[in-house]
């Protein structure tokens, strides 16, 4: 380790911050730790988005100042599994503002980045990491899946018509683009000047690199086109000068500028809640809802996985949707007219608990053969070599032939056929075969 502090690069947060006064604290205390931590950090900037980099430094100073003030730690290399246990339940325990707990996402987070941290250290071998990995998988709490919050039909027709009646032209822009591009508010916000362009007949939107490091193009509606024609014309000036796209005398936008933009044209338009995200989950659940490809809802968002845009699909999922309606028809059909069930009415849980009510006994089982297949096993006994039988045995040879007739099972119906026409011919028949 003797090397490595030549290597050591500047503070990841400008100097006088509270950032890199807890990196002094930490460096006086853990200097070890604290090199390693920050020669990591270094490595990260090369290929994540600042955003990211920005957040393993906080989760990695709050790991050391751990280490340091409850574990006792000053080395890397010292963590054990056994620490991170108790890491977990102080994590869990950690204020926020409000006077509550971090959220289940911040504790994910946090166990995330300090998971890759030791993971990557050891990969790439270096001294200060520990023999193996002291955080596991199942230290990382389970992320639940929760649907994404949209606006109803009825409430995004109210917010749109609230956007075209504001007095500033910008907050009709902002809405307009966000509802039907579905652009992040951070794509919005780092639109170039020069980023509409006219492929064939049609305007496109090439949408900058944002959250998932991805370029891509939309294509612009009619009004929109007509909106964005008329915004360049009046604020060229402005647009020219900050090199954004969405500029006027005000300056460029930022998430925040955008954030309160949708808010206020919210509340005007009664509808609660509404931010930059709602409308993209808005977009993406009108067009499924509507019939368009899961492929092109994906282009459109910039979703790099489909798992990503299946989450809309069950939203509204068209094919629940359909079946739902037409086991509904017989349902009303069974509540307008008791107490029968239409004929041929039978769920998938139905069909499925009718055939294994049929399973049979079995001396070390069951038979599951649903009753309507023919099975020559079931007559097992009648088909071996020293079976034998006699016309005392007619009237239940009969009904044995007559029930396989009935459940349409031929194979063992011939049987029985064979072994009546052996009883009534008398012993000398049964003897020769």
């Amino acid at each position: 380790m003797s090397a490595l502090p030549a290597r050591e690069p500047a503070d990841p947060m400008a100097a006088g911050s509270a950032a890199a006064a807890q990196w002094a604290q930490i460096r006086a205390a853990a200097p070890q730790a604290a090199v390693t931590m920050q020669r990591y950090l270094q490595r990260l900037a090369v290929f994540l988005a600042p955003g990211s980099v920005d957040a393993a430094d906080n989760a990695l100073r709050q790991f050391a100042r751990w280490m340091i003030t409850d574990a006792g730690l000053e080395a890397i290399a010292a963590v054990r599994r056994d620490d991170i246990e108790d890491y977990k339940v102080w994590l869990a325990a950690q204020p926020r503002a409000g006077g509550q707990t971090i959220t289940a996402e911040t504790h994910r987070q946090r166990m995330r980045t300090v998971r890759a941290f030791f993971e990557r250290i050891i990969e790439w071998d270096w001294p200060d990491a520990p023999p193996r990995n002291p955080v596991i998988a199942g230290d990382i709490p389970k992320k639940p899946e929760p649907l994404p919050k949209f606006l109803d039909d009825r409430d995004a027709a109210k917010l749109m018509a609230a956007a075209r009646a504001s007095t500033d032209p910008r907050d009709r822009l902002v809405v307009e683009l966000l509802a039907r591009t579905g652009m992040r508010a951070g794509e919005l916000a780092g639109l170039d000047a020069d980023a509409v362009v006219q492929i064939g007949a049609g305007h496109w939107l090439r949408i900058p690199l944002g959250k998932l490091r991805n370029d891509r193009y939309v294509p612009l509606h009619p009004e929109l086109t007509e909106l964005l024609a008329a915004w360049t014309a009046a604020n060229l000036e402005h647009i020219r000068r900050h090199k954004r796209l969405i500029a006027d005398h005000r300056g460029p936008l930022n998430r925040y500028i955008i954030g309160r933009v949708v808010a206020r044209v919210g509340r005007a338009a009664g509808v609660c809640g509404v931010h930059p995200h709602r409308l993209r989950h808005t977009l993406a659940t009108q067009a499924i809802n509507r019939g368009m490809r899961l492929e092109a809802i994906a282009a459109l968002p910039g979703h790099q996985k489909m798992e990503m845009t299946l989450i809309y699909a069950r939203i509204a999922n068209r094919a629940v949707a359909d079946e739902y309606a037409a086991v509904s028809a017989k349902i009303d059909a069974l509540y307008g007219q008791p107490p029968e069930l239409p004929a041929d009415y039978e769920t998938t849980g139905m069909a499925r608990l009718r055939r294994e009510t049929h399973a049979r006994m079995l001396g070390n089982g069951l038979c599951t053969r649903p009753p309507d297949l023919d099975c020559r096993l079931e007559s097992a006994c009648e088909t071996c070599a020293y079976f034998r039988t006699g016309t005392q045995f007619l009237p239940i040879l009969v009904r044995q032939r007559d029930h396989a007739r009935d459940h349409g099972q031929a194979g063992r119906a011939a049987l029985f056929d064979g072994l009546i026409h052996r009883a009534q011919a008398g012993p000398a028949t049964t003897e020769r075969s």
